[in-house]
Formats: C-alpha cells, sequence, structure tokens
C-alpha cells in the first residue's frame, strides 16, 4: 500500500508539472529549487524529485545539483529534428495501423476526435484544437499495435505540444492541413497502408515547414 501510494504521488506530479510545462504556465528557462517546486505542488520533495527525474529523462527539463530543475527550450534546429523524426514514425504508425491493427472501437475513437477538433477550429478554440491534435496522433500510433513505436512518438509529441501550441496562437491556425486528420483515418479504415502512410508523413513535414516560417518571421530561435 505505502508504495502504492507513493506511486500515486509520483503520478500526480509528474502530470501536474508536465500539463504546467506543456502549457507554457512553466516557460521555457523557469528554474525553481526542488523545495520551491514541491511547495508549489503542495507535495514533499521525494515524489517530485522523481517526477523531475521522468521529465528530465523526456527532455522536457534539466536537473541541476543543488539548483534544482530549469525548463528547457527547444531550439528551432530542435524542432525540425523531431518533426522529421515524426514524420518518419507516424508514416510507419499509420501504415501498420491499416494493415489491420486497429480495432473497430478505436476507429470510432478516432473519428469522434476528429469531430471534435474540427468543432473547435470552427469555434477558434485554439487550445482545445491542439489538445484534440495530440490526442488524434497519439491515437495513431496505438492504433499501430506496435507499442515501442507508439511510446518513441508520444516521446517525441510531448516536446512538440508546446511549439504547436505557441505557433496557433502566432498563426492563429494549424501548422498542417486539418483535413489529413481526415484523411489518415479514411486510409486506415480502408485497409491503405501505403495512402495512410503517405498523408500521415506529409502531414507532418507540412507542418515542420509551417512552424519554420512561421517562427523566423517573428523572430524565434526557440519555444
Amino acid at each position: 500500500m505505502p508504495s502504492n501510494g507513493k506511486s500515486t504521488r509520483v503520478d500526480k506530479a509528474y502530470e501536474r508539472l508536465k500539463a504546467e510545462i506543456l502549457k507554457g504556465e512553466l516557460p521555457p528557462g523557469f528554474q525553481a529549487p526542488e523545495p520551491d517546486i514541491a511547495g508549489r505542488l503542495g507535495m514533499s520533495r521525494t515524489p517530485v524529485r522523481e517526477a523531475l527525474i521522468r521529465l528530465e529523462a523526456e527532455g522536457l527539463v534539466h536537473l541541476i545539483p543543488r539548483r534544482g530543475a530549469r525548463v528547457l527550450p527547444i531550439s528551432n534546429k530542435d524542432l525540425s529534428e523531431i518533426f522529421e523524426i515524426l514524420a518518419a514514425l507516424e508514416g510507419l504508425a499509420a501504415g501498420t495501423a491499416a494493415k489491420g491493427n486497429c480495432g473497430e472501437d478505436l476507429l470510432r475513437t478516432i473519428e469522434v476526435v476528429i469531430d471534435d477538433a474540427n468543432a473547435a477550429l470552427a469555434a477558434s478554440d485554439m487550445e482545445r484544437w491542439a489538445e484534440l491534435d495530440d490526442r488524434f496522433h497519439k491515437l495513431i500510433a496505438q492504433a499501430s499495435g506496435n507499442s515501442r513505436l507508439e511510446h518513441e512518438i508520444e516521446g517525441l509529441l510531448n516536446q512538440v505540444f508546446r511549439a504547436n501550441s505557441m505557433l496557433l496562437r502566432l498563426n492563429k491556425a494549424p501548422a498542417s492541413n486539418a483535413d489529413d486528420h481526415r484523411g489518415i483515418y479514411e486510409a486506415i479504415s480502408a485497409g491503405d497502408p501505403d495512402k495512410a502512410s503517405s498523408i500521415a508523413t506529409a502531414h507532418r513535414l507540412g507542418g515542420m515547414t509551417t512552424m519554420q516560417r512561421v517562427l523566423g518571421a517573428c523572430g524565434l530561435s526557440h519555444v
């Protein structure tokens, strides 16, 4: 029981810190000692320390001995590299999902997320759309049926969420063609791995191009 309780506290600390980083509430460059972070969360230092170690492994923070943790910025070069890797991995995931690895229940969930995202976009609710976009891509990774592939994609998506959220504020529109989500879904439903993979890859590379253009126009070297 004590172990389970500790695990729950670590998970809560991890989820809250991660959410605050991804939403920009703890911006790039933010640094604080562990006791201050623990106080912010109203928790003891031990679960916070373990949560920070998990976040460091995901590339979101850097732990500094005796000085706490610093939220890491992501450079434009980092973003380009991450998008290129995601293009390859998400193309693989979508293609694999279309080979029959995605069950009907998961397909229905993906379709609901697409519909909800389109509704958020129509209502100009960019924050909601960003969350649903992230959810869509994680579901496609899950649909591959490859747990290692899913894990790698999720880790990279966590790093680009903050950039996507900033881009939506600057660009007032998604980086990639939102209709691609429907195209990926339909290709998976039709059992067409080549088309699913092609759309997913082009979708991510298109997003990278828009990201580079908007950040460059705003003079931003990192997010």
